[in-house]
């Protein structure tokens, strides 16, 4: 509605500033008064075309941005949260206990960190975290590395980092991934793995549905049996996964082609993960109204039908890490292509230049609900933004009076 009264408007004031610019054109030679408003009116016309065309593409923006849940309800995701550029370590705790994954890693507070240069922001706003890369260590002893955890909680939320690099590499295991009750790993992996895993770990009663759509492979593990079940024991049990189908998504060719966007949609209906590298990042995920039901089938998926999100997953902190061998990496260690042992490939730091993150932004969007037509004003948006300012309003009416008396 709204929409419809400003094309109107907009049209009136075109159709009008036509008329008067001829009428004065005609008049022009007999009436010095009438040639500088002649030319006036023709740049308001270029301006207006202009405005326009804007208008018509930032309507297209807006409109993209808005999403439907199951019941047919509409609701955008409005900026919650940003991280990025010279604040970015502002909104993070340093996480410096033991690894709970029984990692061959010694994590650092932020002091050790920035003196160390082991987190940095460089000048063009890109935010760096990297292991120890120049100490020989005596074999077992671990290596420092940084693991940072928001200072926010987050249940439910639409998540997207945007990434030039992501770490790789033999005996590496780094990590994004949020957790507290539940665990959602958006992106994981280990050594010289090609593509992603995404991974689920609950408490019992939560499983992956294949039966809905995501292009991504359920993972397979021990005796080739698919891991659908979500729960995660710390004994026989290690969660439900899913694998990307793309070489973009992990590891040296993910960082090749210049990275890329993972981004995390995490609401009442479903945990679903996409994978875009840098060629294919939607245009609503750069403009800032991310729509991700214009993305396609997601990599992977949590569904509710198999898993009651709302009572499996609630009071998230997001987290960047990198670790090294551990409950993963150093037991899955002998069956890749990687030389030695893991405790070996740790004494060389050389082994390390490429277990960094390079890290544009990471964004955090929360699901407001849109009522009755579609309102930009009380979605977030500002009308400023389509040259629709007290100024232009005013001088519309100003004209148009001035073409209604004429």
């Amino acid at each position: 509605m709204l929409q419809a009264h400003i094309y109107r408007s907009y049209l009136y004031l075109f159709v009008g500033a036509s008329l008067l610019s001829h009428v004065l054109a005609v008049n022009a030679e007999r009436s010095s008064f009438a040639q500088p408003i002649a030319r006036g009116i023709a740049s308001l016309r270029g301006i207006m075309s202009r405005q326009e065309s804007n208008k018509s593409h930032k309507f297209k923006r807006q409109m993209r941005g808005i999403n439907y849940n199951k019941n047919g309800s509409a609701f955008v995701w409005l900026p919650q949260d940003s991280y990025e550029g010279k604040n970015f370590f502002e909104g993070f705790n340093f996480f410096t206990a033991p690894d709970p994954t029984h990692g061959l890693v010694k994590y650092v507070d932020r002091e050790v960190a920035q003196r160390k240069n082991y987190t940095w922001v460089e000048d063009d706003g890109t935010v760096r975290i990297v292991a120890d890369m120049n100490s020989w260590l005596p074999y077992n002893t671990p290596r420092e590395s940084v693991r940072i955890t928001t200072k926010k909680l987050y249940t439910t939320g639409l998540f997207i980092v945007d990434l030039n690099r992501a770490p790789y590499g033999c005996a590496v295991w780094p990590a994004f991934w949020t957790t507290s009750f539940g665990e959602i790993d958006v992106l994981e992996g280990v050594h010289d793995q090609q593509t992603n895993r995404m991974a689920w770990h609950t408490k019992a009663g939560c499983f992956i549905n294949k039966n809905v759509s995501f292009t991504g492979t359920v993972s397979k593990g021990g005796s080739n049996q698919e891991l659908v079940d979500c729960e995660s024991n710390g004994y026989s049990k290690g969660g439900c996964s899913i694998t990307d189908w793309s070489k973009a998504s992990y590891g040296e060719y993910f960082e090749s082609q210049g990275g890329g966007v993972l981004a995390m949609k995490w609401d009442e209906n479903d945990i679903s993960i996409w994978s875009f590298f840098r060629a294919a990042i939607p245009d609503d995920i750069k403009e800032g109204v991310p729509t991700p039901a214009s993305w396609g089938p997601p990599s992977a998926k949590l569904d509710s039908s198999n898993c009651d999100i709302k009572n499996y997953f609630s009071n998230h902190t997001a987290i960047f890490n990198i670790t090294f061998c551990g409950d993963w990496a150093g037991n899955t260690y002998s069956t890749t292509q990687c030389p030695g042992t893991c405790v070996e490939r740790m004494m060389d730091p050389a082994n390390f230049v490429n277990a960094t993150w390079s890290i544009n932004s990471f964004k955090v969007y929360k699901k407001q609900p849109v009522n009755g037509d579609f309102n930009p004003t009380s979605a977030g948006f500002n009308l400023r933004g389509h040259g629709l300012d007290g100024t232009t309003l005013l001088g519309a009416s100003v004209l148009a009076g001035g073409m209604l008396a004429l």
